[in-house]
């Protein structure tokens, strides 16, 4: 099994087209998984070799092989050896901090673009590298891992309904990629409902843990327009492509997956505003709040203030003060002291202060 690099710098000094991992190990065994159709047959099975996918070569259905995990290096070289695949495009599709694109080579079309899915509890998203290599019979797409991202194009193909069995191998690109674009709007209804959640929260009892939550949901939304704008320049290029692999009957579902994109986009953009707008709520929640905690401490100290002024008075040591010898001095003490705290009360009560 070839070696697996975390880190793209750490491939510095290799020369161009060295198939090596790069990413983190999310599976360490691959699966191929082979689906054989056309618009009367369908056959899908696992292989243990490409050995077994030569020969669907020479048929005349479609063929389309699902590769899951890129640790083992050597099945996509095999691949791209049988296949004439570019070496740089090899080098790409095992490279899995690669940025979405497309790109056309004289008889085969490759897209690679960012899967994003959330996790649960807390706003989070996981993101997956799927990268495609269309040929006019045979579609090649290559995973990190075994999931079920793809089940609803495998259903689709299965239950036979629809076009997607009477249409080409560019079709079948457009369905893998619409599966995985709308999987974002799961994502901006999640994310909408989690911001109605914090902004909630501001309102009720705005704490430094909420702002750590703000913060760590702009970080997510940050990395998803990231890994989403790009995408608006990959669907674009495919509908500027003349590449006789993409039928025109087909290009009008890729119209349909470029407006997804820029919709996903915007919505990336609104909450992006949103989240700085509860930044900005939560800031003057907690300046209100230190306001009211200063006024309350203000009128407590207005009404001491005089107060204290009496008794400090009181609590010198002269010995010549006259009203240290009256019978009714303290008593009367005490009625000024009632007499101009309530005083002040009322005062600050009528402007509203209390």
């Amino acid at each position: 099994m070839t070696t697996s690099l975390k880190y793209a710098s750490e491939k510095k000094g290799l020369g161009p087209g060295s198939l090596i991992h790069v990413g983190s190990v999310h599976q360490a065994d691959s699966h191929i998984t082979l689906v054989d159709y056309d618009h009367a047959n369908y056959e899908k099975r696992l292989v243990s070799s490409l050995e077994e996918v030569l020969p669907y070569r020479d048929k005349q259905s479609l063929t389309w092989v699902i590769v899951e995990g890129l640790a083992d290096a050597s099945i996509v070289e095999s691949i791209g050896q049988h296949f004439n695949i570019h070496p740089l495009v090899l080098e790409d599709i095992l490279n899995t901090h690669q940025r979405p694109k497309f790109e056309e080579h004289d008889d085969y079309l490759f897209v690679v673009l960012k899967c994003l899915l959330p996790e649960e509890g807390e706003f989070s998203i996981v993101k997956e590298q799927v990268s495609l290599v269309i040929f006019k019979d045979i579609v090649f797409t290559f995973k990190e891992k075994a999931d079920s991202l793809l089940d609803p194009v495998m259903k689709r193909l299965e239950n036979g309904r629809g076009r997607i069995r009477r249409m080409g191998t560019d079709y079948l690109m457009y369905a893998v990629l619409d599966a995985i674009i709308d999987l974002n709007f799961d994502i901006m209804d999640q994310l909408e409902e989690t911001l109605i959640t914090v902004e909630d929260e501001i309102f009720t009892l705005p704490t430094p843990e909420l702002l750590e939550k703000i913060h760590g949901i702009k970080l997510e939304v940050i990395r998803m327009r990231r890994f989403i704008s790009p995408v608006r320049d990959l669907t674009a290029g495919l509908l500027r492509s003349e590449s006789e692999l993409i039928d025109p009957n087909t290009r009008i579902y890729l119209r349909d997956v470029h407006d997804h994109v820029l919709r996903i986009i915007e919505s990336i953009e609104t909450h992006r505003d949103i989240l700085s707008s509860l930044l900005e709520i939560y800031l003057s929640s907690i300046s209100s709040r230190l306001n009211e905690v200063m006024k309350v401490l203000t009128v407590f100290s207005s009404i001491f203030i005089p107060l204290t002024f009496i008794t400090g008075i009181y609590g010198m040591n002269f010995e010549w003060m006259p009203e240290l010898s009256w019978h009714w001095a303290y008593p009367a003490v005490w009625l000024v002291f009632i007499t101009t705290s309530c005083t002040l009360f009322l005062y600050f009560k009528r402007r509203g202060w209390t």
